[in-house]
């Protein structure tokens, strides 16, 4: 049987995890056919109960990792009770995932302002309208609710609601998943050391 190689320059080195994501997710937007910046958010209560949902990525950097929702929605009441998430990043054209765990904190009000400006008129309008996770008795209240803050902003330049805001994953632990053949997979984990470093250790697939 013949013995499986690998080239040493595709092994996830010990370096920073931060320069690493930003390697992967400049080849996640050349090869992903949709939405690169797409990562499921783990949430739960304070009892335990977990939920997962897709957002989109709107900020990263050595400070963190930003999103942006209704924080009267079911995930904004479980961020207010348990700050604490998951984010799983899946690239399935390079057939690699990275998974984020970490605190969070709301992002500026400034922040929140210049991002909210930043949307397409309608998705401003959309926001706005939605009383996010509540019940609708059917979808043409909502789009009457549109239509409504439409008529109050005929320019389109809707402001952003009180409820409407971000927040920054500070992540505690990075673990970057590498697909490699017959499932003989690689995978690195990052730890915060506490003093602005990290260290790290394989892990077995």
């Amino acid at each position: 049987m013949p013995t499986v190689t690998e080239p040493a320059a595709d092994a996830i080195p010990h370096a920073d995890p931060f320069a690493i994501f930003e390697d992967w997710f400049a080849q996640a937007r050349q090869s992903e056919p949709n939405d690169p910046n797409a990562m499921a958010l783990a949430t739960a209560t304070p009892d335990g109960h977990p939920s997962v949902r897709m957002v989109l990525l709107k900020g990263h950097g050595p400070d963190g990792f930003v999103f942006y929702t209704n924080f009267h929605s079911r995930k904004g009441g479980e961020l207010a009770a348990n700050p604490h998430v998951a984010l799983l990043f899946h690239w399935k054209s390079l057939r690699r995932q990275i998974r984020i765990e970490g605190p969070i904190r709301e992002v500026t009000p400034a922040e929140a302002d210049a991002y909210f400006a930043s949307r397409h008129p309608e998705s401003r309008l959309g926001s706005a309208a939605s009383d996010q996770s509540r019940p609708l008795p059917d979808r043409q209240a909502y789009l009457d609710r549109v239509e409504a803050i439409r008529a109050q902003y005929p320019d389109g330049d809707v402001p952003r609601p009180a409820h409407w805001s971000g927040y920054r994953v500070t992540p505690a632990a990075i673990e970057f998943w590498q697909d490699r053949d017959f499932r003989l997979h690689e995978r690195r984990r990052f730890v915060t050391d506490g003093a602005g470093g990290w260290t790290s250790s394989l892990l077995y697939p």
